[in-house]
């Protein structure tokens, strides 16, 4: 399916980063290591790249590693991507932070495993930046999954991270223009959360 859905000729969320990730800027500090989990076509790793972090990209589709890979060239910029199946990773290495930006293609099981892996991943006193769709947006229908259960709540997510500091937990609407993947307005949640250490 992801093949399927990368393998065009325009990029299908665009190739400016997450405007989350802009809102955000201020914790991304150069020389910092990065994770981007189910990176897509690049955009979000290449920014950080820009933004000076050596960032890991994992991504599932040759597709779209290809269209990141290109992305990556064309901005200047050096970006590790690594064709993975994030449900079957081994999570091994740790980074400052780690990033996981519309990455609700997994229901409550599956999330749970994700979410572990990515908690293996962030260093002590690291970060995990979660930026994606709360339940409110199948009223919308701009862009996301259409199971409920794959959507994020603040309680879910604060669940998920207990004992983490929570720098920020927040529901929100926008007006989304992020190719035609994510268009129009939006219910959205931004979580950043620092690990314990």
């Amino acid at each position: 399916m992801w093949e399927a859905r990368f393998a065009t000729d325009d990029y299908v969320f665009g190739t400016e980063p997450a405007a989350f990730l802009r809102d955000h800027a201020g914790y991304l500090t150069p020389g910092a290591t990065a994770l981007s989990v189910a990176d897509g076509e690049g955009r979000n790793a290449v920014y950080l790249a820009e933004r000076g972090l050596q960032v890991t990209a994992l991504e599932y589709a040759p597709s779209a590693i290809a269209k990141a890979q290109k992305l990556a060239a064309a901005r200047g910029v050096a970006v590790d991507i690594r064709e993975v199946d994030v449900l079957h990773h081994d999570w091994a290495e740790t980074f400052d932070l780690v990033l996981g930006i519309f990455i609700q293609f997994v229901g409550p099981a599956e999330r749970a495993s994700l979410f572990a892996g990515m908690t293996r991943s962030t260093r002590p006193g690291g970060l995990i930046l979660l930026h994606g769709y709360t339940p409110k947006q199948l009223d919308y229908g701009t862009g996301g999954p259409r199971a409920a259960e794959n959507l994020y709540t603040e309680a879910m997510l604060r669940a998920a991270f207990e004992g983490w500091n929570i720098l920020e937990c927040r529901s929100h609407e926008r007006v989304l223009s992020e190719g035609k993947g994510h268009a129009g307005r939006s219910a959205l949640i931004d979580f950043i959360a620092r690990k314990p250490g």
